[in-house]
């Protein structure tokens, strides 16, 4: 076996395809209702649509349309109570949940599950984004849905399995104080294809490891190109690590800048065929709320690049155990005063705060 399979890189030349939560719950549907497909990478489609820039987005507007009539929408503030909500204090800015779960994760159980929980910010300049990751075992207050479930302290991710969409909603403001404007959904599943449409994408791995899952890739220490499948690979993997999630958490955050820095290089905006499969790789299954407009959001944020976007994780006292549960404990006093300034549009002391934390 190569090197390039065993650790699954690619060569340059290589021709490419196009085209767990613990505790995790089961929801009411029917066995017979077909799953809906509502999980996948969804602020790299905005953002790689808006490098497109202003004349090319205006140009192609029938066609950016068309792909925004297949997207499916979803409900996701009808059932959240109005006098619940954070009061809106930036008003030109922008919160953005991402919710992420990989449904073909070998390890998973089924059910309905939000494995990755992001509050991504952006200025009202537009300029930058800073991406906040919540990990999923964070204990936090969860409200009671109008089914009754919750109302209790859980792992963050229960808001998902116990209300859907409006009780997730209704959590992370909650927790954050900060009003969000519109809510994505992303399978990180849809990475393998996104990033094949792309050619592969490079990341840079601390330490050498072997993935747990066949066919048990060892990806080395330092920079490697990886397709589809070995990514999505690095981006799953958690029980070889000691910080687990956290480590997970970072590799996510690498691949989802890998491929917007890839999707800017240049090459695949010269190449309508390969922009064409990148954006129907995407969008075939992204779902997002019903007042979200992709077009209008690509005019948006057509300036931003990978280096304008800035990683951050929720403060944290570290990992321990509720019961039998294993839980990530928040840092109350800095999340405060995070989140504070994530509302007023403070960047600055963002930055500083989540350096901090």
């Amino acid at each position: 076996m190569s090197s390039g399979e065993q650790a699954g890189t690619i060569s340059p030349e290589q021709t490419l395809p196009t085209g767990d939560t613990d505790g995790s719950e089961k929801t009411g549907r029917s066995a017979g209702k077909p799953r809906r497909r509502w999980l996948r990478i969804t602020l790299i489609v905005l953002l790689v649509l808006s490098l497109l820039g202003v004349g090319a987005v205006v140009a192609s507007g029938f066609y950016l349309k068309s792909v925004e009539s297949d997207i499916e929408r979803v409900d996701a503030f009808d059932d959240v109570p109005e006098e619940t909500r954070p009061e809106v204090v930036a008003k030109d800015a922008l919160n953005i949940l991402i919710l992420g779960s990989d449904s073909r994760d070998p390890e998973s159980t089924g059910g309905s599950r939000a494995d990755t929980i992001i509050l991504a910010h952006v200025p009202r300049d537009r300029s930058t984004a800073q991406l906040i990751s919540i990990p999923r075992d964070t204990w936090v207050a969860v409200p009671r849905s109008k089914e009754g479930r919750g109302g209790r302290d859980a792992k963050i991710n229960a808001a998902y399995a116990w209300g859907g969409l409006p009780l997730m909603v209704q959590t992370v403001e909650q927790y954050t104080k900060v009003r969000i404007d519109h809510v994505m959904l992303v399978d990180f599943a849809g990475f393998k294809e996104i990033i094949d449409a792309l050619g592969g994408i490079n990341v840079t791995s601390e330490t050498r490891f072997t993935s747990i899952h066949p066919p048990f890739r060892t990806f080395d220490q330092g920079r490697q190109r990886l397709d589809g499948a070995a990514a999505l690979d690095f981006s799953r993997q958690r029980k070889q690590f000691a910080d687990g999630d956290f480590t997970r958490i970072k590799h996510q955050q690498q691949v989802i800048k890998a491929i917007l820095d890839e999707a800017a290089s240049g090459g695949i905006l010269a190449n309508p065929a390969r922009l064409n499969s990148f954006v129907r790789a995407t969008s075939s299954a992204v779902s997002v709320d019903r007042e979200m407009s992709l077009v209008d959001m690509a005019m948006e944020l057509r300036s931003l690049r990978g280096n304008d976007l800035t990683f951050l994780t929720n403060p944290t006292k570290g990992t321990g155990r509720v019961g039998s549960e294993s839980v990530v404990f928040a840092d109350p006093e800095k999340a405060t005063q995070f989140y504070e300034a994530v509302r007023r549009d403070a960047v600055d002391e963002i930055l500083r705060s989540g350096k901090s934390s």
